[in-house]
C-alpha cells in the first residue's frame, strides 16, 4: 500500500476564518459560542450556537491555475456565490485555502486532472436554503422559487464546485454519514490514494444548518444545551454539569498526496495518515452503544492498520460532544483501547470551543490533531470544571481548560454519528 501524507490545510470555523487563526484560538481556549444572530431565536429553548462571523465570499483567492481562460477569482464571483448554499461558501473558503497552501498549483501543468479526486463530507446540506424557499413557495407561489434552489442545497455540490474550480476530474464524491461525514471523506480518499486509483485528493467537510429548523429540530430532541445565559460556557464535554451539545458551522479541507509524489516535488508535509477505521453500532438511531462498542472497534481498526503500539499514541481528539451519554461511553472505549492511557495519553474535545460542526466536525478535528503533532501543543477541553464521575474513575488526562505542551508523534481522531456510524483516523509525524 502506498503512503499518504497531508500537504495543505484550510479552515473556516467559529473561532477563525482560516487555518492559522483557528489554531491560535484553539490553543488559547477561545470559545466561538454566542447568542444566535442568523435568526431570531427568542422562541426557541436553545438560543445559542457557534456561528462563523465575518466570512465573505468576496475575499480574493488565487488566482490559481486557469481553467477555460478564467482564474478562480473570476469564476467564484459574488454573482456566482448567490447560486450556492452557505455550506458551499464555507467549503470553497477552506478548500481554496488548502489548495493554495499545498503549492500544487505551481506544478499543475504536470499533473493529470484525472489523478486528483475530491470528497467533501456534508451531513445535512442546505437546510437554511430549504427553509427560505419553503417560505417563498408558501407566500409567493411556485414561480418565485429560485432556479438555483436545488444546486444550493444538495450536499455533493460542495465537492462539485471545488472540482470545477480546481479542474478535478478524478472521483468526485460526497460522504453523507451524519457527524462522521468528513472523517469518512478523508478516510475514503486515503484509501483511493493507497490503492493507486489517484495520487492527490481534496478531502474534508462542510456544514451550515444554524437555522430555525436545524436548531429547533435538535432542540426538540433535547440534544442541545440551553445554557442561554452563558453561551461561552455551554459546550462542556466531560463536565458533570453538561446539558447537551452546541451546534456549530464551518468547513475544513486537507490536501492528501501520495508520499513519494509529495517528497519528489518538495512539498511541505504536515503529517501522515497511518490508519482508518470505520464501523456501525447496530444499536440505536441516536445513542451510542454501551461502552461505545462500535467506536471502540473503529479506533481498534485504525490503530491496527497503523501498526503503531498503543503506548506510542500521545493524543486522542475525541468526538466529545458534551452530551450526557456520549462523553462517558467514548471515554470508556478510549480506556479499553489504551489501558495504560493514564501514563501516556492526553485526550481533549475541541468541540468545547468550536461547538459541534456536525458533518464538518471530523475534518476540523483532523486539522487540530495534525497541528498537535506538528507543534507539540495539545488543544484543551475548556469549561471542564467538575469532571464527570464516570470519566474521573478512568484516570485519563482530559487536558482541562489550558493547552499543554507535549511531544506527540502519533495521534487519533474520532467522529461518531447518528445511526451508529463511526470513523477513526490515526495520524503520525513524518
Amino acid at each position: 500500500m502506498r503512503r499518504v501524507v497531508i500537504t495543505g490545510v484550510g479552515v473556516v470555523s467559529p473561532i477563525g476564518l482560516n487555518a492559522k487563526d483557528t489554531w491560535n484560538s484553539a490553543i488559547n481556549g477561545v470559545s466561538g459560542v454566542g447568542r444566535i444572530s442568523l435568526f431570531d431565536p427568542t422562541e426557541c429553548p436553545c438560543q445559542i450556537a457557534a456561528e462563523v462571523k465575518g466570512f465573505s465570499t468576496e475575499v480574493p483567492v488565487g488566482p490559481f491555475h486557469p481553467r477555460e481562460g478564467k482564474t478562480i477569482t473570476e469564476i467564484a464571483s459574488p454573482k456566482e456565490a448567490r447560486k450556492m448554499g452557505r455550506f458551499i461558501h464555507f467549503s470553497l473558503g477552506s478548500g481554496l485555502e488548502a489548495y493554495g497552501d499545498s503549492g500544487l498549483d505551481q506544478i499543475r501543468s504536470k499533473i493529470s486532472p484525472e489523478r486528483i479526486g475530491v470528497n467533501i463530507g456534508v451531513g445535512m446540506g442546505g437546510l437554511g436554503e430549504i427553509e427560505a424557499q419553503c417560505k417563498v413557495l408558501a407566500t409567493k407561489g411556485f414561480r418565485r422559487i429560485t432556479p438555483f434552489f436545488i444546486p444550493q442545497v444538495i450536499p455533493n455540490l460542495a465537492s462539485g464546485h471545488l472540482s470545477m474550480l480546481l479542474d478535478i476530474r478524478g472521483p468526485n464524491l460526497c460522504n453523507v454519514t451524519a457527524c462522521s461525514s468528513s472523517a469518512h471523506a478523508i478516510g475514503e480518499c486515503f484509501r483511493q490514494i493507497q490503492s493507486g486509483l489517484i495520487d492527490i485528493a481534496v478531502a474534508g467537510g462542510a456544514e451550515a444548518v444554524i437555522s430555525p429548523l436545524g436548531v429547533g429540530g435538535f432542540a426538540a430532541m433535547r440534544a442541545l444545551s440551553t445554557r442561554n445565559d452563558a453561551p461561552e460556557k455551554a459546550s462542556r464535554p466531560f463536565d458533570r454539569d453538561r446539558d447537551g451539545f452546541v451546534m456549530g458551522e464551518g468547513a475544513a479541507t486537507l490536501i492528501l498526496e501520495e508520499f513519494e509524489f509529495a517528497k519528489k516535488r518538495g512539498a511541505k508535509i504536515y503529517g501522515e495518515i497511518l490508519g482508518y477505521g470505520l464501523s456501525g453500532d447496530a444499536y440505536h438511531m441516536t445513542l451510542p452503544a454501551p461502552g461505545s462498542e462500535g467506536g471502540y472497534r473503529a479506533m481498534k481498526m485504525a490503530l491496527s492498520e497503523s501498526k503503531i503500539p498503543g503506548e506510542k499514541v500521545g493524543y486522542v481528539n475525541t468526538h466529545g460532544t458534551s452530551t450526557p451519554a456520549g462523553d462517558v461511553e467514548e471515554s470508556r472505549a478510549v480506556k479499553k483501547l489504551f489501558p495504560d492511557g493514564d501514563k501516556h495519553l492526553n485526550i481533549s474535545s475541541t468541540k468545547s470551543m468550536t461547538g459541534h460542526l456536525l458533518g464538518a466536525a471530523g475534518a476540523v478535528e483532523s486539522f487540530f490533531t495534525l497541528r498537535c503533532i506538528q507543534t507539540g501543543i495539545i488543544p484543551p477541553t475548556i469549561n471542564l470544571e467538575n469532571l464527570d464521575p464516570g470519566c474521573a474513575e478512568l484516570g485519563l488526562n482530559y487536558t482541562p481548560n489550558s493547552a499543554q505542551e507535549k511531544k506527540v508523534t502519533y495521534a487519533l481522531s474520532n467522529s461518531f454519528g447518528f445511526g451508529g456510524t463511526n470513523a477513526s483516523l490515526v495520524f503520525g509525524a513524518i
